[in-house]
């Protein structure tokens, strides 16, 4: 590290002209990679995955992972609408309202039945599935003309109105808007962290940083467009979690080089390069491996076989390795061009923080009474995520306040069953009429409907519903059965969103156990070769699930049960947590939590071996008081403009987004206050000694060379003398 930083400022220019290229090259080019992101999520030979395929190929277009729009109108009492005149002007209007090259299916068509009746006739529903288009908003082109066929209709005195789950959810409002004002929310929230932190010029570095690193990160991510589908997601994570990250790196960079400036003489330029040398040396090291264990986590995304989360995993292990590059090579030349001039008014710097001061000494010297009590608030906080319901949000949760969730309200209080809303769509190449009695029959099935025009060549589709949501349990059961009695026969398969879920569920939770065990495994060996310690790494892997599982308990509380969701989203209770998220979750925020668990353990092994060269037996707990009064301070900054960006993200109008962003916001809070405020000092002076054991065939395992001098400006090593001396 040192010798690159020492290449980095004798090649200035260079360094300076190549990130610029970089950065401006990616911001000219940002609207064609958001462009170029793809809206599908796909489950290559997945069962679910080959049946929407085949229906999609077979059917122009229509059904398959799309949910049907619902026509539905209920008459005033006593009257039934099975009757003639009312039957006859229902056929025509939802023949009328079904799009070109559409399908759609209702009580007055062959096959239709009875299900879509309600029991006393008063309600009916028809489902339109239109042609979809690629995107987020597949009927937003049908949608008009529908609205306009239906306008002023009225059957039986009563007006016909129009619900379905891709109304409740949104998706007929078009395309997701760009992060640019997202981006902005968090960059200035962050403005005022680092002026509180820096109060001097020197705030506006990190945003600089980050500046470099996003638009650097887009021009990559549009490379790997060219090679691979990325999800649209991406460019939220990109441009947020990438404004956090590389302003942490670059906050650390930049405090550590503050601490060393404040011990020389700033007239002397050679004392000054050696101030940036020193700081990027020792803050680059625990940079370095922060980027190394974000981008060790978020590889648990690229071996999953789901092509969506892939390219999140792909994109997400660009973030911190972009902000890694540029906090170790763009930084230092800042700092030697501009830091100095920026860094005004100057102040006395004081590196330990009053406050965390106070609070190390107070853990070491009660370290059980912290342990007990951080530990006890932690697994209380992780409770509610047993509870975790993997799936789509509860159909009734959707479209909150809205005429569509009253409309879909009234069809499941008529009993036409919840799980109409997002039906299975049964492909068969058997007898239709044999295949929908079969599946009538399954417990918890409401109603089946095989119109004879839902048919081409040999093969015909069936469409199954559930009487409850297929987001609960009872409806996620019924669903099962549907499943298993429809694929136990030849020629069958079994189709739709709820289907797809379950495929989902397996494909990414299934090998789930062997992903944790190697990205623990190879964390852990990054961790013992850098700390040179066996325990501290094991300590760090077990807070971080502790973390982790305290983030999914919050957001359990929050979404699924409702405990904030409408407060702070006017959305009430989701039911289910998105399949795609705990994933995401865990692999982001193992990786960004364990950044702060780097930078105090990495200050506090400084400090161990600083205060056993002068002297002492066991040093371990002055040495936690002093890293956790240097780093406490850094850590609350840099979690705080973290959890900005967050909140930042989670004002995109997108429900999964939000969810995630939710989790992730969380995590970061409870990881940087109560895990490495109060468990980690206390669980490294409970360990004592223990902490520094590392046996030597570890180390020969690991090649781990000999303890190196912590560098110092104050104090001028060999390497410090010879940069004083201006040798490059």
């Amino acid at each position: 590290m040192r010798g690159l930083t020492r290449w980095v400022l004798s090649h200035r220019l260079l360094v300076t002209l190549v990130w610029v290229v970089l950065a401006v090259a990616g911001g000219a080019t940002v609207s064609g990679t958001i462009d170029s992101l793809s809206n599908e999520s796909r489950l290559p030979d997945a069962p679910a995955q080959l049946a929407n395929d085949a229906i999609d190929e077979h059917f122009s277009g229509t059904g398959g992972k799309n949910a049907p729009l619902l026509l539905t109108v209920t008459a005033p009492d006593g009257v039934r609408l099975d009757a003639a005149p009312y039957r006859e002007q229902w056929g025509e209007l939802v023949e009328r309202a079904t799009p070109a090259g559409g399908r759609s299916v209702s009580y007055a068509d062959s096959g239709g039945g009875q299900s879509l009746l309600s029991p006393d006739g008063r309600s009916t529903v028809a489902l339109i599935y239109p042609p979809a288009a690629p995107g987020p908003a597949p009927y937003a082109q049908s949608l008009p003309a529908i609205r306009q066929a239906i306008a002023g209709a009225r059957i039986a005195g009563a007006p016909v109105e129009l619900t379905g789950q891709p109304l409740l959810s949104g998706r007929d409002s078009g395309a997701p808007r760009s992060p640019i004002v997202e981006t902005l929310i968090g960059a200035v929230g962050a403005l005022v962290v680092l002026a509180v932190v820096f109060a001097s010029g020197l705030a506006v570095v990190p945003l600089l940083i980050a500046a470099v690193a996003i638009p650097t990160t887009f021009l990559l991510v549009r490379l790997l467009t060219g090679v691979t589908e990325v999800s649209f997601i991406v460019q939220y994570l990109v441009a947020l979690i990438g404004l956090g990250i590389a302003i942490d790196y670059a906050l650390l960079v930049v405090t550590r080089w503050r601490e060393e400036r404040s011990r020389i003489d700033v007239t002397d330029p050679g004392q000054r390069r050696a101030a940036i040398v020193a700081a990027a040396t020792s803050a680059g090291h625990a940079v370095a491996l922060s980027g190394a264990t974000v981008a060790i986590s978020l590889a648990a995304l690229v071996v999953l076989p789901v092509p969506f989360l892939r390219s999140v995993g792909y994109a997400g292990l660009l973030i911190p390795l972009v902000s890694v590059a540029v906090a170790l090579t763009l930084l230092p030349v800042l700092l030697h061009t501009l830091g100095g001039r920026l860094d005004r008014p100057r102040r006395a710097y004081r590196a330990d923080s009053r406050l965390w001061t106070r609070i190390a000494r107070l853990t070491t010297r009660r370290p059980v009474l912290a342990a007990v009590v951080s530990g006890g608030l932690l697994l209380a906080l992780a409770a509610p995520a047993f509870t975790i319901r993997l799936g789509q949000p509860d159909t009734s949760t959707l479209g909150h306040g809205g005429r569509p969730a009253a409309v879909y309200a009234q069809l499941v209080e008529a009993g036409l069953g919840a799980g109409i809303a997002r039906p299975v769509e049964v492909l068969t190449t058997a007898d239709p009429a044999a295949t929908a009695n079969r599946l009538r029959s399954v417990d918890g099935v409401a109603g089946v409907a095989a119109p004879a025009d839902w048919s081409t060549a040999d093969m015909h589709v069936i469409d199954v519903w559930t009487v409850h949501d297929p987001a609960d349990d009872a409806g996620r059961d019924a669903v099962a059965e549907v499943i298993a009695s429809a694929r136990s026969q030849p020629g069958t398969l079994a189709g739709g969103g709820a289907p797809l879920d379950t495929d989902f569920v397996d494909a990414v939770y299934g090998s789930l156990p062997l992903i944790l065990v190697v990205v623990a495994l190879l964390t852990f060996l990054v961790l013992a070769r850098t700390l040179r310690s066996v325990l501290l790494p094991l300590k760090a892997l077990v807070l971080n699930g502790l973390s982790t599982a305290a983030a999914y308990g919050a957001v359990v509380l929050i979404w699924q049960q409702g405990y904030g969701s409408d407060a702070l989203f006017d959305t009430p209770a989701t039911g289910a947590i998105t399949i795609w998220v705990p994933m995401a979750v865990f692999a982001f925020l193992f990786g960004l939590s364990m950044d702060y668990e780097v930078f105090i353990l990495h200050r506090i092994r400084e400090a161990h071996l600083d205060l056993t060269r002068q002297g002492g037996r066991d040093t371990t707990a002055a040495a936690t008081v002093t890293g956790i009064s240097r780093t406490g301070r850094l850590v609350t900054s840099a979690a705080l403009i973290l959890f900005l960006a967050f909140t930042a993200l989670s004002t995109i109008p997108i429900t999964d987004v939000r969810i995630f962003a939710t989790a992730l916001a969380a995590g970061i809070i409870i990881d940087a206050t109560v895990v490495r405020g109060l468990l980690t000092p206390a669980l490294v002076a409970l360990l004592g000694r223990a902490s520094w054991w590392f046996p030597a065939p570890l180390a020969r395992v690991l090649m781990t060379r000999p303890e190196p001098s912590p560098p110092a400006a104050a104090t001028p090593t060999t390497d410090t003398r010879a940069e004083l001396a201006g040798r490059p």
